[in-house]
């Protein structure tokens, strides 16, 4: 937290803050971290400041977020009032769903996030890129849209190095490198005591564009067999709740426990559960980036079976070297076996230290922010 005789104003009072693509009320446990690590991060500068989220998932009906279309119609036509609501706030903090900010997930994803932060923009109200991964993009419009907001955003936070590198190749003005806000949550009080929390995914364990779905059932049944054989116990998790969409966790969560034979699954309540769950087991394995960042914000070492770019740059930066990629290990049951028994006995102590140095030099990089706009 930045010391109080820091602590920057931006209007002669604790500011209004719209954070957008998060909130804590989403059945994706990884964006009710993105939410409330946010929501730390920017008191850490601001302690008093009124946070408003807006998602899909928790939307105000001025800013129709239903279609790109929709959000165009509106900025044409006025009908809803969406300017003058966004300018209602202060500051807009873009999370872009921690990992959105890309053209990996398509096209309108990114078009419908980079307009809503336009708007904002044109109402007058600065507008930063939370901490979040920073591409990859693959197309050359994706590749345009990433210019028009990097260069037109206050600050962009970048939570790992590579994302920072593409935020300056992207003509980012200002650019910062921090670490995921997960670290800025308190830490749970209670811990129930487990051993090996294996993260089914959902979105892998069905056909999927990242892994082999077969495939990655097969890995879990193995690694699953592997760690019973070992005499590890194992607790299956679901980090991502029942919402209708495909890639609930809990369906394959249960699925997955009845093939194997283990009798603890958990599907937790809230952040809060998890976190205790994540805080009281000995080792998490998962293929849920925030699982696993959830478990090491606690103390817990765990060992992502990683699917895409975002997870290896950012543990790479906390000093964090173990992973496995799910998309190009030849022997992912092996090597996750392997990097458990490292993992458990690396210093999480040093992954923590580092993580609050890097949080702070965000917190830094937004209370000069917020300094430069008051002026």
């Amino acid at each position: 937290m930045i010391p109080p005789s820091l602590l920057p104003t931006l209007t002669g009072r604790e500011p209004r803050v719209l954070v957008l693509w998060a909130d804590d009320a989403s059945p994706n446990l990884g964006v009710r971290a993105l939410s409330t690590g946010t929501a730390a991060f920017v008191r850490g500068v601001w302690p008093a400041a009124h946070i408003t989220f807006h998602n899909y998932g928790a939307r105000n009906p001025r800013l129709p977020i239903g279609s790109l279309r929709s959000i165009v119609w509106e900025r044409i036509t006025g009908r809803r009032g969406m300017q003058d609501w966004f300018r209602s706030f202060d500051i807009v903090v873009d999370t872009r769903s921690g990992d959105s900010f890309s053209d990996i997930y398509g096209i309108r994803r990114l078009a419908m996030m980079t307009a809503v932060g336009e708007f904002a923009r044109q109402a007058g109200v600065p507008v930063v890129l939370g901490p979040q991964t920073i591409g990859p993009f693959t197309t050359r419009f994706g590749r345009a849209l990433g210019r028009v907001a990097a260069r037109r955003a206050r600050l962009v936070l970048a939570r790992d190095s590579l994302s920072a590198g593409r935020a300056v190749e992207l003509g980012a003005e200002t650019t910062t490198l921090t670490t995921d806000v997960v670290f800025a949550i308190p830490q749970p009080s209670q811990r129930p005591n487990r051993d090996v929390v294996l993260s089914v995914s959902g979105l892998l364990w069905n056909p999927n564009p990242h892994v082999d779905s077969a495939r990655y059932r097969e890995t879990l049944t193995e690694l699953h067999e592997n760690l019973v054989r070992g005499g590890r116990s194992v607790a299956v998790l679901a980090h991502v709740l029942e919402s209708g969409n495909h890639d609930s966790d809990v369906a394959a969560a249960r699925e997955f426990a009845a093939l194997t034979g283990c009798t603890d699954v958990v599907v937790p309540a809230d952040l809060t559960e998890v976190r205790a769950v994540l805080g009281g087991a000995h080792a998490v394995i998962g293929s849920r980036m925030h699982a696993c960042l959830n478990a090491l914000s606690v103390g817990t070492p765990a060992v992502p079976l990683a699917y895409s770019d975002k997870f290896r740059p950012l543990l790479g930066d906390l000093g964090w070297a173990h992973s496995v990629d799910l998309r190009s290990a030849e022997d992912a049951v092996g090597e996750a076996m392997r990097q458990l028994a490292s993992a458990e006995a690396d210093d999480l102590g040093a992954v923590r230290d580092k993580a609050s140095q890097s949080l702070f030099a965000g917190e830094l990089a937004l209370a000069r922010c917020a300094d430069a706009l008051a002026r």
